[in-house]
């Protein structure tokens, strides 16, 4: 009988780990709610055929978030127009091109077939269905709702989507731009600058700082390439490492949401997707407490992590979690007082809906408005790096033009 590692919580908040051993997962949280304890996590163990499948060679890789999203919504479909779910999984096993996603398919097809339930299998394969997936699966299997349910998914994956490509396109041009200049730059410093520098040396002009300058780097980048190569991977290890420190990574992503331009961005899209998992989580009948814990799984900012954390503390204890985010720094007053409506009507769900398709607007239009700002300032920036080397050599040709002609 497989052995089963939890964390749960007790009545006053202290997390417990332990074993368990059982034939499913679904026996350990049922045993876990009678002893009412929070559970917090239940790691389903991997052995065998079970773990989460090795694919050779190009396949060798999780499937795209597209993927998985349209695998939800035929899988729904089929449910829904009254297909078997082993047979769904069989279809749709043979119609997936993936082939490590397709072998997958096949594993939980197995299992389903055996009398596992759909969220125990999913369990098996992290890299491909995170915990907000398996729980939202878990709930629709216990309610009898699981193409609702993955219909959901499927919407809330299409969602995730669109907002990750809204991310991109606006990070695409500057990023673009960025390194064409620094390119550029570079032919510049290592090549015409140099020329130059040899004719002025052989007039024995007086240079001015600008010149000497752009000397200087012109040489740094013709003779010390690799060092500035070792500096960078330096400096970038060091950033990795320090953001991996739980106090480095909370003082990088507040710095991240304070960023001017950037850091509007970053805020309205940690409250859409915040609003929208949550609410999917609330609406497919996962508990208020399980749900915040899953969505604090998905936020990928430590200070939006934090919020959540004390919101569901509070929960906890009894209160309203509007009261938690009323202090927090990521949650302006108009979501909190949404929220807090929500709370007291009994309408929660319905309210992060609204916040969450209020917040996707919100996203469009500070992307639209990131890429405005973005266009003069690089303008700006390639115009300073030409309009400085420029100078830098033509200043000392001026110079002896006009002593030349006195």
């Amino acid at each position: 009988m497989p052995v089963f590692e939890y964390r749960v919580r007790d009545r006053s908040g202290k997390v417990l780990k332990s074993q368990m051993e059982a034939e499913t997962t679904n026996q350990v949280r049922d045993a876990l709610r009678a002893k009412n304890l929070m559970i917090v996590e239940i790691k389903t163990p991997k052995t065998g055929m079970n773990a989460d499948i090795s694919i050779p060679l190009l396949d060798n890789r999780p499937p795209s978030l597209k993927q998985v999203a349209i695998f939800s919504k035929q899988l729904a479909t089929l449910i829904n127009a009254g297909v078997p779910l082993v047979q769904s999984l069989a279809i749709l096993q043979k119609q997936i091109e993936h082939k490590g996603f397709q072998k997958v398919v096949k594993s939980m097809r197995t299992d389903v077939e055996s009398g596992t339930p759909l969220s125990d299998s999913l369990v098996k394969y992290p890299r491909i269905f995170n915990r907000l997936y398996v729980n939202l699966v878990r709930a629709g299997e216990t309610s009898g709702t699981l193409d609702s349910v993955l219909e959901r998914i499927a919407d809330f994956q299409e969602k995730d989507l669109a907002l990750r490509g809204k991310l991109r396109s606006a990070l695409t041009y500057p990023v673009v731009v960025l390194v064409f200049a620094l390119l550029i730059t570079y032919f510049l410093l290592t090549t015409i600058v140099p020329q130059f520098a040899g004719i002025l040396a052989q007039m024995n002009a007086p240079l001015p700082f600008i010149t000497l300058m752009l000397m200087a780097v012109s040489n740094f980048l013709q003779h010390s390439i690799l060092l500035l190569v070792v500096i960078i991977a330096i400096v970038t290890f060091a950033y990795r490492a320090y953001y991996r420190t739980p106090k480095g990574r909370m003082i990088i992503d507040d710095i991240k949401l304070k960023m001017p331009v950037f850091g509007n961005l970053v805020q309205k899209s940690a409250i859409a997707s915040f609003a929208r998992t949550f609410g999917l989580l609330i609406s497919s009948g996962v508990n208020i407490i399980e749900s915040l814990e899953i969505t604090k799984g998905t936020a990928n900012n430590a200070v939006v992590e934090e919020s959540i954390e004390n919101a569901k503390n509070v929960v906890m204890v009894g209160e309203q979690m509007s009261s938690s985010l009323a202090t927090s720094k990521v949650f302006p007053p108009m979501v909190v007082s949404m929220i807090s409506i929500g709370e007291e009507t009994g309408s929660l769900d319905n309210m992060l809906g609204k916040v969450g398709d209020f917040y996707d607007r919100e996203v469009d239009e500070a992307v639209d408005s990131m890429t405005a700002a973005i266009e003069p300032l690089m303008i700006v920036f390639l115009g300073g790096i030409v309009g400085t080397i420029v100078a830098g050599m033509f200043l000392p040709m001026f110079a002896i033009i006009g002593q030349l002609s006195q």
